[in-house]
């Protein structure tokens, strides 16, 4: 019998709540079943829920009862919570989705899409992967395309390995570490010790602030 997935969801519609927890309960043929541990309409609820029952997954919506979900995941760099958060919006504007990755969720997805890709992001976080609908992705990446101006001194300033820029070109194309180990023909191990190394020079502490931060600087091709 496979282990159950912890679930948090957030989001300030009670219905909608009930809906995510109708759609997980069809996913049944994955790497385990997905229970949902508890349920939170806003931040200071949210931050409460994680503390307390430490969810594996938190489904996170963008606009909460009180404050947003960037509110939330801020929070949680402060409190180095270890919970991968997958943002759920009605928005598609480039903002939003910018901001949501930015501050650390490991997905985003919109909520018109939720029934046929809701799965495949869950299985995408799980695997420390990140998940984003190519759609959303070009709208993520116009932020940078729209300003072409690069800070070429902090870029120069930090000083990867060709390997460690051939990792992280694989990491902004959403590979997982079992993905980048295959491309590169090295072991997982190594991808996580090559990952450790960037993740200190560019100062970060995630996947995806490590995406967001290298195609800031132009490090790499978005």
């Amino acid at each position: 019998m496979t282990d159950a997935i912890s679930i948090l969801l957030v989001d300030d519609n009670a219905e909608f709540r009930q809906g995510l927890r109708t759609l997980l309960g069809f996913y049944t043929d994955g790497p385990g079943t997905f229970e949902v541990v508890a349920e939170a309409e806003s931040v200071a609820q949210a931050i409460e829920m994680i503390e307390t029952y430490s969810p594996m997954i938190t489904l996170l919506d963008m606009e909460l009862a009180e404050g947003t979900g960037v509110d939330v995941l801020q929070r949680l760099k402060t409190l180095g919570a270890d919970t991968r958060v997958l943002s759920l919006s009605a928005h598609r504007e480039d903002r939003w989705i910018y901001e949501a990755m930015q501050a650390g969720a490991k997905g985003y997805v919109a909520k018109d899409k939720l029934g046929s890709q809701l799965y495949d992001a869950l299985r995408a976080v799980l695997k420390d992967a990140v998940y984003l609908d190519p759609e959303l992705a070009s709208g993520f990446f116009r932020l940078f395309h729209a300003n072409p101006t690069r800070p070429l001194q902090a870029a120069e300033a930090i000083r990867l390995t060709d390997r460690e820029r051939d990792v992280l070109h694989w990491l902004v194309q959403g590979a997982s570490n079992e993905m980048i180990a295959k491309q590169l023909y090295i072991t997982v191990a190594t991808v996580k010790a090559h990952l450790t190394a960037i993740f200190e020079k560019l100062k970060v502490r995630s996947r995806t602030q490590a995406i967001v931060k290298a195609i800031k600087l132009g490090l790499v091709q978005a």
